[in-house]
């Protein structure tokens, strides 16, 4: 996957990229995304940047104004330039620009995006910030902190960390101690580490960086602690120097558990039938909660207050869709409404389908991680079935939706943005209408 979709960057975004593992790699990276798909964009520092760190076309002019022109002019001709203000010979490096003059570019009507670098960490994979640092602009509209995961395992010093000291402090440990997933996640949401001085109105977005298959666990390990911060919207887990950089995409993603009907076509409510050592919903449910999604939301109508107390001591979310008799899409409608404006995506399950697994769950997301494909739904020999995910760009569809039917419509509009995972037995996709049904399921 590409960073520029990983990130969901928009014209007129500026991204601030502090932290330490990758920065420059992943501003050129993002830009040259960007520029490949006729975009205009500018990338700068804040701070410094090694001579050889710079595009093709890059400007050097102390002069703000000038400086701001000579880019104008070369945007009409390069969709990529890199600005900085003076070379320090002695250090061999580039001097960036002043937070102002980064306000200044984005609103000239001759740049799409910029992309800044707002400190340094001389090379390593990890880092603690200065007084000083880090230098963002008030224009950013998203921040990317930036790790390298393979920092992890090493003791924090001075070898793995800029400003080892201040790491120390920030996730309250001592020198010399193993750095765990849990050290990285404290230093990359303290409010004067990774979110030092955010802006109120950027989406914060980390970028965990130096990926390999071998380290994909402990990342994501990582990106499920960062993810308990409200301000992270979501993670990145990359390895920007790859042709293909981005692995996954962690984002909050929320269970709706369909259970509101009254099983006129069974007789009897399909919630409380006997399965196995509890009954079908609470089933469906502890499915939902074994599984790596972030939170589950039970949407209940018929026999409301007697399902409550089957499952009132399960970490979960009740809702009571007080329209359930007009149809499906009356508690579809009341999930999406339930859900907090944090996640991205929800998956649908059906409270009379017992053999939908956690593992295919899973399977889910991990496929909408790689992919982040509108629309992920498991499929057996082509034929498609439940549970659904959908992302929040078709909840406002989805909303549409009148009567019995659930996002079958949406479905239909949007199968060829569609990601299908293949199950191995179509039983998988049982869903109990009749006595029939729950007999050979059981």
């Amino acid at each position: 996957m590409r960073l520029s979709k990983a990130i969901e960057i928009s014209r007129g975004d500026v991204v601030s990229i502090v932290g330490a593992g990758g920065k420059t790699t992943a501003m050129f990276r993002l830009a040259h995304e960007l520029a490949s798909d006729g975009w205009r964009v500018v990338t700068t520092t804040t701070t410094m940047i090694r001579q050889e760190e710079r595009s093709e076309h890059t400007i050097l002019e102390a002069q703000g104004e000038k400086l701001l022109q000579r880019a104008r002019a070369a945007l009409r001709k390069d969709a990529h330039i890199t600005l900085v203000s003076s070379f320090r010979e002695a250090e061999g490096k580039l001097t960036g620009v002043e937070p102002s003059l980064v306000d200044e570019l984005i609103s000239l009507p001759e740049v799409d995006a910029v992309i800044v670098e707002a400190d340094g960490a001389k090379g390593r994979s990890l880092k603690g910030p200065a007084a000083h640092e880090p230098v963002i602009s008030s224009s950013t509209t998203i921040l990317v902190p930036v790790v390298g995961v393979d920092a992890l395992r090493r003791r924090l010093d001075d070898t793995v960390a800029h400003r080892s000291e201040i790491v120390a402090q920030l996730a309250d440990i001592q020198l010399g101690q193993v750095i765990t997933p849990e050290i990285v996640s404290r230093v990359v949401v303290h409010p004067e580490g990774g979110l030092k001085d955010a802006p109120p109105q950027a989406r914060v977005i980390p970028l965990i960086n130096k990926v390999t298959v071998a380290e994909m666990e402990p990342a994501r390990d990582i990106a499920q602690l960062l993810l308990d911060e409200p301000r992270v919207q979501r993670v990145i887990l990359a390895a920007v120097a790859d042709e293909d950089p981005v692995k996954e995409v962690w984002g909050r993603v929320a269970a709706v558990v369909l259970a509101a009907g009254e099983s006129r076509r069974f007789g009897s409510p399909k919630q409380l039938l006997p399965w196995k050592a509890t009954t079908l919903v609470e089933h469906v449910v502890d499915t939902a909660l074994a599984s790596s999604l972030g939170d589950v939301i039970v949407i209940l109508g018929h026999l409301a207050e007697k399902i409550r107390g089957l499952l009132r001591d399960r970490s979960i979310r009740l809702v009571v869709n007080h329209d359930w008799d007009k149809g499906l899409s009356t508690s579809v409608s009341a999930g999406l409404r339930a859900l907090p404006a944090s996640y991205e995506a929800c998956l649908f399950l059906l409270g009379d389908q017992p053999n939908v697994t956690t593992e295919l769950i899973n399977t889910i997301l991990s496929t909408y991680r790689r992919t982040l494909a509108p629309i992920v739904a498991p499929a057996y020999r082509g034929r498609r079935g439940n549970p659904v995910l959908f992302s929040r760009s078709l909840f406002p569809e989805l909303l549409t939706m009148e009567g019995d039917q659930g996002g079958r419509e949406v479905i239909l509009r949007h199968r060829d943005e569609m990601e299908t995972v293949e199950v191995e037995e179509e039983e998988i996709f049982l869903d109990i209408d009749t006595a029939a049904d729950y007999d050979g399921a059981r």
